[in-house]
């Protein structure tokens, strides 16, 4: 949502300003920076926010009359680029003791230990529940501290103070925490229940009182959910070239001075697996980019993909592709350019691997051929690698141009543009430009678990 953001008007007055429960769900796709959640703003006196802080840290902070009325930040750090967390916010200042009076859950578990903990006075109107205000979704409508990642979810119970298990339960197969479909929420006058589901009408309350939100910039709709968790580009892996990962880190844009690869967020042992990257822009007169999978940790600046035994890429440059293991080059299929779509069909049942440009198959490839591997290239098995595990991996081989590659894991788009063809894996998780081989699957949480562990 970096650079977008929803906003609501309040005019009328709550059910009750000082007893009301926020739950949403975000995934993070940024780090470092102030990032806001949820900000009510009526002027530099009177406001209020929850976010994350630039240390990473969970906060909400008030201002009642210039001064500040409540602050509440975690000591934990949330920093995992591939976790759903879902928050809760629990206001009732009626209580008569302090630390009752805001409550933080995370995940279902209550957190108690903070670095600053200064509790609102009893019966204190709080400012995020208030009438005369801006309501702001993913920035906290002055300085902007857009929040730099995703949302599903979001609660705003006026006049409730809910448990996370109204909103949110464990599932009785996976033990995973996920969100409770349809739950049982009394909302209040100014309530509403956020669930992103229209994508033509991002900020449309599900609640009941018409109480919907206006959209700013650019919000899209993505099949990463807190029940499936798509792969994206990883932040903090171990790769120093990608200075700058953007559209919820389905982006990396390469470094100018090093070139080792940038790696998805998760990575598999066995199964089949498709994947999408465009090579989406370049700068520079010639192309650069190599696509394909590591399993080979390495922080070498000098480090492009394909240069090490763990490492496979299609490359192109100057129109001659190929692919590279242990740094010897073998001809391989056609070149390719900013615009075109790699498809990368990773069989870890067969240890084979297959690329395609714009739908056609290098070197006349049938990812379905198995054991026989009709022109697959040959990879070892991930348990004699570096990892155990294979990373979709994608690297610039340039240390003075840039090149820019969009990933879609099956979430749907490049970047911020969907794609065209809508075409899903036998399984139906995720959405792909292109004919996914019969066996399969998108690189997230859901089909990993049912190969990894079958």
């Amino acid at each position: 949502m970096a650079s977008a953001s929803l906003s609501r008007s309040i005019s009328s007055s709550p059910t009750n300003p000082d007893k009301f429960t926020v739950s949403m769900w975000v995934k993070r796709t940024g780090q470092g920076a102030e990032q806001v959640l949820l900000g009510s703003y009526a002027s530099s006196n009177f406001r209020a926010k929850l976010q994350f802080k630039s240390n990473d840290k969970l906060e909400y902070y008030q201002v009642n009359d210039g001064s500040a009325s409540a602050q509440l930040r975690t000591t934990r750090v949330f920093r995992d680029p591939n976790a759903w967390y879902h928050l809760v916010f629990q206001f009732d200042t009626s209580q008569g003791t302090a630390s009752d009076r805001i409550k933080i859950y995370v995940n279902g578990t209550q957190e108690t230990v903070f670095d600053t903990a200064s509790y609102p006075a009893q019966n204190l109107d709080m400012r995020i529940n208030q009438a005369s205000t801006t309501l702001n979704i993913g920035q906290d409508g002055n300085n902007g501290n857009y929040l730099g990642g995703e949302l599903a979810h979001v609660h705003l119970a006026d006049g409730q103070a809910y448990a996370p298990t109204v909103f949110a339960e464990t599932d009785t197969t996976t033990g995973i925490w996920k969100p409770k479909v349809s739950p049982s929420v009394t909302y209040g006058d100014d309530g509403f229940f956020l669930r992103f589901d229209n994508s033509a009408n991002m900020g449309l309350d599900s609640s009941g009182n018409s109480n919907n939100f206006s959209t700013s910039g650019t919000i899209i709709q993505t099949k990463d959910t807190p029940d499936n968790v798509f792969a994206v580009w990883n932040v903090v892996d171990w790769g120093t070239n990608y200075s700058t990962l953007s559209n919820c880190n389905g982006t990396a844009l390469s470094n100018a001075t090093a070139y080792p690869p940038v790696i998805s967020t998760l990575g598999v042992s066995k199964g089949k697996y498709y994947w999408e990257v465009k090579y989406a822009a370049k700068n520079g007169g010639n192309d650069y980019p190599i696509i394909g999978i590591t399993s080979t940790q390495s922080t070498a600046t000098n480090h492009e993909l394909g240069e090490f035994a763990n490492d496979w890429g299609y490359y192109t440059s100057n129109g001659t592709p190929y692919y590279r293991n242990s740094a010897s080059n073998t001809s391989y299929g056609t070149a390719y350019t900013v615009g075109d779509i790699i498809g990368v069909a990773l069989d870890l049942d067969n240890n084979k691997l297959y690329f395609h440009k714009n739908g056609t198959y290098q070197n006349s490839g049938v990812p379905t051929s198995g054991s026989t591997g009709t022109g697959a290239i040959n990879i070892t098995d991930p348990a004699s690698t570096t990892l155990g595990y294979y990373f979709a991996a994608a690297s610039y081989f340039d240390g003075t141009n840039r090149g820019t590659f969009d990933a879609n894991f099956g979430n749907g788009y490049f970047g911020t543009t969907a794609v065209s063809s809508a075409e899903n894996p036998d399984d139906g998780v995720g959405i792909f430009e292109y004919d996914v081989p019969a066996g399969y699957r998108a690189l997230c949480t859901k089909s990993i678990n049912a190969q990894e562990y079958s």
